[in-house]
């Protein structure tokens, strides 16, 4: 119970104190997580709008590899990417591993099926009824898929808060990748798991707790967003 409390005023000891280190900690965990659901965001609508609105060969076997990639675990994205990004593996030439730019591949990989997989679902809830008639008053298909993501906003809210919560919270995949490297790729879980090891349990629930306070808040952003209603 002292750890707990102990913990929990370390936590906000380091935010009134403003320190440096932990600054970098905190904006390099919200910039690669940030990055990494962008670009899973733009991998994951138009992938989830495919299938979801397309009719072709091997559809339902993508389909099911999707569901399947929701739960990817983080330390196989980590294997995998840190075997293409290697000195001698095929992106090796890149120069990348162990650089905030492997840490944001790495966690796009994981975020990219639950944005694909929310994405499908959203499209598919909306009737295909009113998709037809869309059609039939003359909308391109651009136009018709437009206003469909339109009519599925707010579980596309959704898409990005899980992708953004998955990323920002994994461990393994970062680790791998990006090596845990002081002033360069650390982030708030690698520092936790840093900590932990060495027996300062004060300072890692110190950063757990920055780290639930930093997720609390950008959620909060987006269910503002997502829960606002027309005047």
């Amino acid at each position: 119970m002292d750890l707990l409390v102990d913990g929990f005023r370390q936590a906000f000891g380091l935010l009134a104190s403003g320190n440096a280190e932990i600054r970098a900690v905190l904006w390099l965990s919200l910039l690669v997580s940030s990055t990494a659901t962008l670009v899973a965001l733009l991998i994951g609508v138009p992938a989830g709008v495919a299938l979801a609105l397309g009719r072709f060969p091997g559809r339902r076997l993508l389909i099911s590899a999707v569901n399947a990639g929701m739960g990817l675990p983080p330390v196989v994205v980590g294997l995998f990417v840190s075997i293409l990004l290697w000195r001698s593996g095929p992106l090796g030439v890149l120069e990348i591993l162990y650089t905030p730019v492997a840490m944001v591949v790495a966690q796009a990989v994981i975020a990219s099926p639950i944005v694909t997989g929310i994405t499908l679902a959203a499209v598919q809830n909306v009737p295909e009824a009113f998709r037809l008639q869309l059609v039939a008053l003359g909308a391109s298909r651009a136009q018709m898929v437009w206003v469909v993501l339109r009519e599925a906003r707010l579980p596309m809210l959704a898409a990005v808060m899980a992708g953004f919560g998955a990323v920002i919270s994994e461990i393994g995949a970062s680790l791998m990748v990006g090596g845990n490297i002081k002033g360069h790729t650390r982030t708030l879980t690698t520092a936790m798991v840093l900590e932990t090891s060495k027996g300062n349990f004060d300072a890692a629930i110190a950063l757990a707790v920055l780290l639930l306070v930093l997720i609390f808040l950008v959620n909060w952003g987006f269910t503002v967003v997502q829960q606002r209603r027309a005047p």
